[in-house]
């Protein structure tokens, strides 16, 4: 069998090397691709766009796969899934009314109104002026979103007014985020511990994928700009029975059944961002219709059920009272960004440290990477590989994925030294 990946970061090189990995699997195709994918076992780079949907159609038909896997949001918001229905082809990832949920966040801060889904309080604005009166009225910090797409980067958390005008002024000038600030949700900043749940859903049933926690502030200490992700790790020990409980009971469950009522089913990967206050309260902070990147690749590293078979169930409607088999070892991974990031970036740069075999149990997945004439592999994008690493405690597999990060270098490189700081703060009590 082939399949085809889109997108071209880390979290399809993670996608690609787990389809990879099932014998049922001839080839993956990954459109377009990184220099990780490029060199993968079973996998080969197709020089089409993660957004170019005719393409992608005509590209799976001529390969015959057996079904096509979505990695990033814009194609899904696009209706990636909904082309691919038209043509009798089969794809996991949520039509395009259902991928909303990512699209517009004013739209996913009223469906959980609606549906009651805990979230924090919150207005949405199309006009500086009036957003500019409401900031004025409450009490920071707050939390400036673009409504659109920004590339996990549309987020600004502000300390003082003064931060909040300036980020919805840039917002709604289209100066930050182009057409994806035109309009801004501004939302109370909810305190405790992020984070991520994901679950795999066909329609129906709910599947939840094993806990995880990422970074999204650039700096140690959780400072400086939101980004993508600098790094996460898995399991999250917050997670206990009683919090799954109040997730899917308070959160997921509802989101599914009310998308249904709203006839938009949802087929795929959904990912609840959420705050765990104090009390243990979750409430939601966004909503991915994907995988989660930095998530997915220790997820995925920590995955033994086969993941062909999986995405095949997800895609059949025979997800119900499927359990996930995972390896009980904890999985931290790393990122290494470009200079710059979040912010504009430099390319080319030639990485050295990614030759000879990988120790067992750690993975360099590739983001912003690809090759140059000469085979080397040269830098190309914010996030440029993500080093994971399974130990057998989390203390021991952060130190094996940092001895990974240790050992590869470029002009400009840095990353987080603090990744897993909470869990390793729990499992190694002062």
């Amino acid at each position: 069998m082939k399949v085809l990946v889109v997108g071209g970061g880390g979290r399809e090189h993670a996608m690609a090397w787990a389809l990879a990995n099932s014998p049922q699997v001839e080839e993956v195709l990954v459109a377009p691709g990184n220099a990780g994918t490029a060199n993968e076992e079973k996998v080969r780079n197709v020089h089409v766009g993660a957004e170019d949907i005719p393409a992608l159609v005509q590209l799976a038909r001529q390969q015959q796969v057996a079904f096509t896997l979505i990695g990033p949001e814009a194609p899904l918001v696009a209706g990636v899934v909904d082309a691919f229905s038209e043509a009798g082809l089969r794809c996991l990832g949520p039509h395009s009314a259902a991928a909303e949920l990512e699209g517009s966040k004013a739209f996913a801060k009223s469906f959980m109104h609606r549906h009651g889904i805990p979230t924090a309080a919150y207005e949405t604005f199309d006009d500086l002026a009036a957003a500019s009166d409401y900031i004025r009225a409450v009490q920071p910090p707050m939390v400036i979103k673009a409504d659109g797409l920004a590339s996990g980067k549309g987020v600004e958390i502000a300390q003082t007014r003064a931060d909040a005008l300036l980020a919805a002024e840039r917002m709604l000038s289209g100066e930050a985020f182009g057409a994806a600030g035109s309009r801004v949700v501004v939302e109370e900043c909810l305190q405790g511990e992020e984070l991520s749940f994901i679950a795999l859903v066909d329609g129906d049933a709910i599947v939840p994928m094993a806990s995880s926690q990422d970074h999204k502030p650039r700096d140690d200490g959780d400072r400086g700009p939101n980004t993508g992700g600098m790094g996460a790790y898995s399991p999250a020990p917050l997670m206990d029975q009683a919090l799954y409980e109040k997730v899917m009971n308070q959160v997921l469950e509802p989101t599914v059944r009310g998308l249904n009522a709203e006839g938009r089913p949802y087929k795929g990967f959904l990912y609840a961002g959420l705050m765990i206050d104090d009390s243990g309260v979750p409430k939601v902070l966004e909503f991915n219709c994907r995988l989660g990147d930095p998530e997915a690749q220790p997820l995925l590293l920590r995955l033994r059920t086969d993941f062909y078979d999986l995405c095949n169930a997800a895609l059949d409607a025979r997800l119900a009272g499927v359990e996930l088999d995972w390896d009980p070892r904890p999985s931290v991974g790393v990122v290494m960004a470009a200079a710059g990031y979040p912010g504009p970036i430099e390319r080319g740069h030639p990485i050295s440290g990614l030759e000879g075999a990988e120790p067992e149990g750690t993975k360099v997945f590739h983001g912003g990477t690809c090759e140059a004439e000469d085979g080397r592999v040269i830098t190309n994008g914010g996030r440029v590989l993500c080093c994971c690493a399974l130990g057998e405690t989390v203390t021991k597999a952060r130190q094996r994925a940092y001895e990974r990060v240790a050992a590869i270098s470029w002009e400009g490189a840095f990353y987080r030294t603090d990744i897993a700081h909470r869990a390793l703060n729990r499992e190694n009590p002062a």
